[in-house]
């Protein structure tokens, strides 16, 4: 059996005793990687028909959707994607709808959308369209009507796309099973046949057998049903089965990793397919990093291999993997280009752009204390670095100086490239695996307080480590004072006390340590949203981190004070000397 997902599929919509048709239904189908990496989508809409422009509301949400949700990226989660896209339809219809010259042109639809990814179903809903689902015995309504009934026939809705400027849509996610039936519906059919109807016309007992023609069959008859109960709306539904499913842990990365061998170890003026080996640069005992040549363009690149110690270690090859697919997927000045051969490889290895420079730490090392003016483009290219990452909803989650290189570019200004793709967290990917990783996977120092507690990172654990690395620059020293204890709990990082960076660097300015301050709390939840606000603080003074009763320099920098009162009795006792000796 092919371990992928398939599903039989009938629709139907007919205006019903209306002399139009407001409802909209759609359906795609994808194949290759766009199946396994974005699903399926159904979708019904049933255009609000007292306003005039309800039927182009309805094909307008339908096919925009299906149209934007597959140019998203692969990296993107189904929850991310869909609600991007949703807002911006929404928006789109709520300024149409409300638009001065067309003013009495509500654009107003319900929507109901089904994703099917990998083994699970994530609904979207918002309106009185439904999606019902039939395990077993069991039929369910998934969706909750927005609906307020003022008395027994007096109702409206309360919750549509183009209503309101703000989208307030239901999403939940449930576990997909073989033979499971699914039934999307308007209120012309689901206000017109009971419940127990439509599961006893789908006898659930045969459900096994449905195939595209006999679910079509069904939808006439439910269809037919409710108009024999004298339904007055549209008439529309969908009716989909589960054939098969994929493996939920099956990735396709692993059976990429099954079908090519590790190369072997490899040294100076061997060739791996079109490459040749110049020199091994680094060596660990679970990656080999070369300096090659691309024989074709005698170009110099980087070649990044695993080492034969972990060929039966299925975990560390899907990571592997997942370092050259995340790579791929990001472009940015200031991240590391991860090269497609022309030819298809005969090894397992990835390989990337080779960055003519030193690390941060080793300039670190040699600027011990650079001037604020040199530190801020660095932060700034690495904030642009980690933006490309967090747009796709991935996490570096091991930024650190030895992970970035410095360089100069054509016209000798400083450039920053973010390396190394190791700890990288996908949305995309974690989504399709069922499992979310929030394991310690950087490096200590560097790493936000949340990898410690176990509890769920995001886009502000860059920051933190990003805030850390700012704060090394301007300072160089560690902004606790110290290395972060290993294994830390909740009560030894709340003992931890940040250091001003006046104790260290008197030329920081109070606004900017408080910008950093700010990055590097504790608690996830008290930093800059993102590592633009971030970057925006550390330009702009803040008033909030301007502190206008500021402690006296004694308690800020006792070693300062003491330091100065030194030079000075010194200075005066030599001036004395000089005076008597006179």
């Amino acid at each position: 059996m092919q371990h992928k997902l398939e599903i039989s599929i009938a629709s139907y919509s007919d205006k019903g005793i209306k002399t139009d048709n407001d409802d909209c239904l759609g359906v795609s189908i994808p194949e290759n990687h766009s199946l396994k990496n974005k699903g399926i989508v159904i979708a019904i809409a049933d255009g609000m028909s007292s306003s005039e422009a309800g039927k182009e509301a309805s094909h307008a949400c339908i096919n925009g959707f299906i149209s934007d949700y597959y140019s998203t990226p692969d990296s993107w989660s189904v929850q991310n994607s869909t609600k991007k896209i949703l807002s911006a339809l929404n928006n789109w219809l709520y300024s149409r709808g409300h638009a001065d010259y067309q003013s009495t042109k509500g654009m107003v639809t319900t929507l109901t959308i089904l994703v099917l990814k990998s083994t699970t179903a994530h609904i979207f809903h918002i309106g009185d369209s439904r999606i019902y689902r039939l395990r077993d015995e069991q039929f369910e309504q998934l969706t909750r009507d927005h609906r307020v009934w003022i008395s027994d026939d007096k109702n409206y809705l309360n919750r549509a796309m183009g209503i309101e400027l703000h989208l307030d849509i239901d999403y939940r996610k449930v576990p997909l099973e073989k033979d499971d039936i699914f039934l999307l519906s308007t209120d012309g059919i689901h206000d017109f046949v009971s419940t127990k109807q439509i599961r006893n016309m789908l006898n659930s007992s045969q459900a096994h057998n449905y195939n595209d023609a006999l679910l079509q069959q069904k939808c006439h008859a439910i269809a037919q049903q409710a108009l024999d109960n004298n339904s007055n709306d549209n008439l529309s539904l969908q009716l989909l089965k589960i054939n098969n499913l994929p493996l939920p842990e099956e990735e396709e990365v692993l059976q990429k990793a099954h079908e090519l061998p590790f190369p072997p170890p490899l040294e100076a003026g061997m060739i791996l397919d079109n490459y040749q080996i110049i020199k091994e640069i680094h060596a660990s005992k679970r990656t080999h990093v070369y300096l090659a040549q691309c024989q074709t363009h005698k170009k110099t690149v980087i070649l990044k291999a695993p080492s034969i110690n972990f060929a039966d270690d299925a975990h560390f090859i899907e990571q592997f993997l997942h370092e050259e697919w995340a790579g791929k997927r990001i472009e940015s000045p200031y991240v590391l280009q991860v090269i497609t051969p022309k030819k298809k490889p005969r090894f397992l290895y990835y390989v990337t752009e080779f960055v003519q420079g030193i690390t941060l730490r080793q300039w670190m090392q040699k600027n011990p204390l650079p001037a604020i003016d040199s530190v801020l483009p660095i932060v700034e290219q690495l904030a642009k670095g980690l933006r490309a990452f967090h747009r796709l909803e991935m996490l570096h989650q091991d930024l650190k100086p030895e992970n970035i290189m410095i360089s100069s570019d054509d016209s000798g200004k400083v450039k920053l490239t973010i390396i190394d793709f190791g700890s990288v967290k996908i949305a995309g990917i974690d989504e399709l695996k069922h499992r979310q990783d929030d394991k310690l996977l950087g490096t200590i120092n560097y790493s936000a307080p949340e990898f410690y507690l176990g509890e769920s990172s995001g886009e502000r654990s860059d920051l933190y480590s990003l805030a850390v690395i700012t704060y090394e620059l301007l300072n160089n020293n560690l902004p606790f004072g110290k290395d972060m204890p290993e294994n830390a709990n909740l009560r030894q990082l709340s003992q931890l006390r940040y250091v001003s960076s006046i104790h260290f660097n008197p030329m920081v300015p109070n606004w900017m340590d408080g910008a950093i301050q700010k990055a590097l709390s504790l608690d996830s939840k008290l930093r800059h949203e993102d590592v633009f606000e971030f970057l925006h603080d550390l330009k702009h003074p803040n008033p909030h981190f301007l502190n206008t009763t500021a402690s006296p320099l004694l308690e800020r920098n006792p070693l300062l004070v003491w330091k100065s009162i030194s030079i000075f009795l010194f200075m005066s006792n030599f001036y004395l000397l000089y005076l008597l000796m006179k």
